[in-house]
């Protein structure tokens, strides 16, 4: 699986030169006046600059004269307009970092930001221990442009292919609490179990090689929530896998953990336990190298008049 070719990038019209406003020392944009949030970003990213645009038109401004290392939206805006303005950057700046901030959302607003390569995408209330390791990863690392591709969207279906990194599963796990329309604790639930399968397809998959991608699917149907995870690995059999709880008898029910320490594994291994005590099934394929997660939705019925 690989991104697509025609990206942003080669679709830009006008392309400026990446250049800072101090050398040697990043800056970062927010849009709005949003103190708090000026205050925490100072916090999480001590060495930086951090500047402030009124609204998303100076903001376009600013970017237009200099190169900003990262950039938020303010929550004033929609995550229409957010998007709008993303489109806009893309077009003078193709790598800008974005992450948009928004209390006015919908899940096409989430599709149409991992389309045009939002970095990430909060809206209120925040996770703060999350958001904080987002803008954490905003500010480093290499070339992240291509790490989620959207392959085809509507809100009720959603294919995705995401390169096999941690960076890129943090980010995709956000894009995707932002898409499930459900109430907690459904909301958590469903995100917690996508999280342990999508974690697994990468680390044993694919051993997390940027080069490789898993293959994501999302159904929201009126009485259920499907997720399917395919990796681009060889599959096994849950019977013979040693790094896993599942494999552990009645008697020795942490024996899997001697395994992944031998193995240098990152300790865990209940995954597959974890998600199918949170969803209503979890079916693997006859390779074992993709699965199913499904959670059933109570419907409301309409009530007499």
């Amino acid at each position: 699986m690989h991104p697509r070719t025609n990206s942003q990038a080669e679709k830009a019209n006008v392309m400026l030169p990446l250049r800072s406003s101090s050398a040697g020392i990043k800056t970062a944009l927010v849009v709005g006046h949003d103190t708090a949030l000026a205050k925490d970003l100072s916090d999480i990213l001590p060495s930086w600059n951090i500047e402030s645009a009124e609204n998303n038109s100076s903001a376009l401004a600013m970017v237009e004269a200099r190169h900003f290392d990262l950039i938020l939206t303010g929550e004033a805006t929609s995550g229409k307009a957010d998007v709008e303005l993303l489109c806009k950057i893309r077009h003078v700046r193709p790598h800008t970092r974005l992450i948009i901030l928004t209390s006015q959302s919908t899940t096409e607003d989430v599709i149409a930001a991992m389309r045009e390569h939002a970095f990430s995408y909060f809206s209120k209330p925040l996770s703060s221990p999350f958001f904080a390791e987002i803008i954490r990863l905003a500010s480093e690392g290499e070339c992240w442009d291509n790490g989620i591709e959207v392959l085809s969207a509507t809100p009720a279906w959603i294919r995705l292919a995401a390169r096999c990194d941690k960076c890129t599963a943090d980010r995709l796990l956000q894009f995707f609490h932002e898409m499930i329309d459900l109430p907690d604790p459904e909301r958590h639930d469903v995100g917690a179990a996508f999280r342990e399968m999508l974690l697994n397809a990468m680390e044993h998959g694919a051993q997390f090689n940027p080069n490789q991608y898993v293959e994501i699917s999302y159904v929201r149907a009126r009485h259920l929530i499907a997720c399917r995870v395919k990796d681009p690995g060889q599959g096994f059999s849950l019977e013979e896998i040693q790094h896993a709880a599942t494999a552990n008898p009645p008697d020795d029910p942490l024996r899997h953990q001697t395994y992944r320490e031998a193995k240098g594994l990152r300790p865990g291994g209940f995954g597959v336990l974890l998600a199918r005590h949170l969803v209503d099934e979890l079916i693997y394929g006859e390779r074992g190298n993709e699965v199913l997660l499904i959670k059933y939705l109570k419907v409301q019925q309409p009530t007499a008049a």
